[in-house]
């Protein structure tokens, strides 16, 4: 069963909160992230620090992450940031053109994660790991929050929907991007301790929608630090990651689309009759196509749009099998383009569905791309199946919208 704990949240003052709280660190690029180089209190100067830099500077170096460290000590000197005297639970809700999801944020068990009680879904990269377990020890600190999701469990949303009803948040903003983002800090102890029993004895499991190098990362840490003799009892703060865990019914994974430089030395009609094998394909148009169903895949390609439908037999029934993703790999990336490994391959980019799809036809026009693909979402549903089945998606599946922000809660170790 699952395991959280409480925790002495690391916040800002209410007055501070909507000018802290930035996007995650790893779907911001660090230009983007320079633009708020000039507020002194967003919360990029600790997991973006490099913006502080100059621009040449090495965004892996360990100048970088002493300057996350310096940067987040300030701003814990100059009371922007104030850490709870007791250890609480906080409601997150956030709300997205009319559609609201509430989560617990939360310690979560690394032995849960590292025994499997926290399923994951996707493998991770050594080097995106190591950069959070350098950010990590440095600054003392999980700065970013690991997005869970559970089947619903109506024994904790009824105590999360009773403290809502009755008590006052401490946040209440709107985002620059339109998202509503609200929290509640449960202090009472009863309601904490009965938060935790209700986890250890009607949740049996979490699966990790997004955050897997966060949370890979984490564990590393702790780790390193149980052999180096950190660990007395256990409860220790690095024995746990911080996370906000949605139930599934409040969640909405977009589509997550690609972007591929070349053709592989192929011409465009050449492409599309190498793609006829296995798709059918409509006659090119103006209009950007979203697919609507499963199988149905939008691609720009030479100024035009189309239309692809797999065509029966070229895709396997079974969980990873049936993924869009994985049709697109086997019959397109791999065999015409030579793509193998979505992980590595230079060649290949990824565009998450909250930037649409004049975002795919851009890139291509602007011609740092040859092709887009959009592509139909992967479901809440598919995404346990997989997980609990011990199996990984291929890279870049879900995106999940709205995100979660930065520096609301941090997580001190």
């Amino acid at each position: 069963m699952a395991k959280i704990t409480p925790f002495r949240g690391l916040r800002p003052t209410k007055e501070l909160a909507a000018e802290v709280a930035t996007l995650p660190y790893d779907v911001v690029s660090v230009a983007e992230a320079r633009e708020f180089k000039k507020y002194p209190n967003n919360f990029y100067h600790v997991t973006r620090s490099e913006i502080d830099l100059p621009d040449n500077a090495d965004v892996h170096s360990q100048q970088v992450y002493e300057r996350a460290k310096e940067n987040l000590d300030a701003m814990m000197k100059d009371k922007v940031l104030i850490q709870d005297s007791e250890p609480c639970y906080y409601i997150y809700e956030l709300v997205m053109e009319g559609r609201s999801q509430t989560g617990l944020v939360c310690g979560s068990s690394v032995d849960d994660y590292n025994s499997g009680i926290i399923k994951k879904h996707e493998f991770t990269r050594p080097e995106k790991e190591q950069d959070r377990i350098n950010h990590i020890t440095a600054t003392g600190a999980q700065t970013g929050v690991v997005f869970l999701a559970y089947n619903d469990c109506p024994s904790v949303q009824q105590i999360i929907d009773d403290w809502k009803l009755v008590h006052k948040p401490v946040y209440d903003f709107m985002a620059a991007d339109g998202v509503r983002h609200t929290l509640w800090v449960i202090d009472n102890y009863p309601k904490v301790a009965s938060i935790t029993r209700h986890f250890e004895q009607d949740v049996p499991c979490t699966y990790i929608a997004d955050g897997h190098h966060r949370a890979a990362s984490a564990a590393r840490v702790c780790k390193e630090m149980r052999e180096n003799g950190y660990s007395v009892d256990g409860g220790e703060a690095f024995n746990y990651f911080v996370t906000c865990i949605f139930p599934a019914s409040q969640l909405q994974i977009m589509d997550y689309n690609r972007v591929v430089k070349d053709l592989s030395g192929k011409l465009p009609d050449e492409f599309l009759q190498l793609l006829e094998k296995d798709f059918e394909i409509s006659e090119p148009g103006s209009n950007a196509f979203k697919p609507a169903h499963p199988h149905e895949f939008g691609m720009y390609l030479a100024g035009s749009w189309y239309k692809l439908i797999a065509k029966p037999g070229t895709y396997t029934e079974d969980p990873i099998g049936v993924l869009d993703v994985t049709i697109l790999q086997n019959n397109v990336l791999d065999p015409i383009l030579g793509i193998k490994d979505q992980r590595t391959d230079k060649r290949i980019d990824f565009v998450g569905g909250i930037r649409g799809m004049d975002a795919l036809q851009k890139r291509v026009d602007s011609k740092e791309m040859a092709v887009a693909f959009s592509l139909y979402p992967v479901t809440i549903k598919q995404l346990f199946d997989i997980a609990d089945s011990g199996n990984v998606m291929p890279p870049k599946s879900t995106w999940f919208e709205p995100k979660l922000r930065d520096g609301l809660v941090v997580y001190m170790i």
